[in-house]
């Protein structure tokens, strides 16, 4: 069995994600103090909200890593396995390269709250948007080469579902003109433009902490999302990171290089069931669990048992 371990990015959360999982084990539990000694405050917005101010980018994406890296150490302590590989879903990419061991949770929490921060500061409220549109996404490369404005490829998340980004009046110009030639542009109620090149300020704002952060040996490759390749040099960890501020998640070719690789599990650890239903619609016949809770961890052990 290769297990591909996945970890969500933004639009995962819950109040009192990571809860259940933290009660029933010590090393999911210590996470989670970690995250509240590293970002004071954290913990009790993850448990009691409220839900607005989880939801600010800020404060969503170094709550997401906690959740996911306390799940995944809880699985990691009940079964004594180890991934063959992992991926993250744009912010996701950062719980990844904890779990691989190439980021300490210290430095994601710190380097995704100023990610959060940043990206929030990069576009004026109000200015961008984001759609998620659904189609070849060949159609919505022609449409967007020949909208004026700035509205990109975002993420290729299925291989009918991509999610364009940008301008509000670029990326509504070009769902109206993909509704012409018959896509479905769903706008989505998002903060701030992600993953295009208004982040620039962004990518620019977090390169220098990157670049300072201690990025250690890899205990298993981590598939970038700018490249869909998988990387097993942390030397490369921080370029990668920063790139993908403004790039595209290409989550269909990680996914599929991933099935390359010989990976015929695929878990996704942490709040929500996103990265599973897509996994589901790149590969139909692939293996697939979400870890949130104890007894999502009792129906894997039943489905495999526990490592020799």
């Amino acid at each position: 069995m290769k297990i591909a371990a996945l970890f969500p990015g933004q639009g995962s959360h819950a109040l009192g994600m990571g809860q259940m999982m933290a009660a029933a084990f010590p090393a999911a539990q210590q996470v989670l103090d970690e995250a509240e000694a590293s970002l004071p405050g954290l913990l009790a917005l993850m448990r009691e909200g409220p839900l607005e101010d989880l939801t600010l980018t800020a404060n969503q994406q170094p709550a997401l890593v906690a959740t996911s890296v306390a799940v995944y150490r809880a699985w990691a302590q009940a079964t004594g396995l180890t991934p063959a590989f992992a991926a993250g879903h744009s912010l996701g990419e950062y719980s990844a390269h904890v779990a691989a061991g190439s980021l300490s949770l210290q430095d994601a929490l710190r380097l995704t709250r100023r990610r959060g921060e940043l990206m929030q500061l990069a576009v004026p409220a109000g200015a961008g948007a984001m759609s998620a549109v659904m189609g070849d996404p060949a159609v919505v490369r022609e449409v967007l080469a020949q909208t004026g404005g700035v509205a990109e490829i975002a993420n290729l998340n299925a291989p009918t579902q991509t999610v364009i980004s940008g301008e509000k009046a670029a990326v509504e110009a070009a769902g109206a003109a993909l509704k012409v030639r018959g896509l479905k542009a769903i706008p989505l109620r998002v903060s701030a433009p992600f993953h295009c090149s208004l982040m620039q300020s962004a990518r620019t704002g977090l390169s220098g902490d990157l670049h300072a952060a201690h990025c250690g040996p890899m205990s298993f490759p981590v598939i970038a999302n700018v490249s869909a390749e998988a990387v097993s040099d942390s030397a490369q960890i921080a370029a990668l990171l920063e790139a993908q501020i403004t790039g595209t998640v290409r989550w269909v070719e990680s996914i599929q290089r991933l099935a390359d690789l010989g990976a015929d599990m695929f878990i996704e650890f942490g709040q929500g069931t996103v990265l599973t239903g897509l996994v589901k619609r790149i590969l139909p016949d692939a293996r697939t669990i979400n870890i949130h809770t104890p007894d999502d961890l009792t129906e894997f052990l039943e489905l495999v048992g526990p490592a020799s």
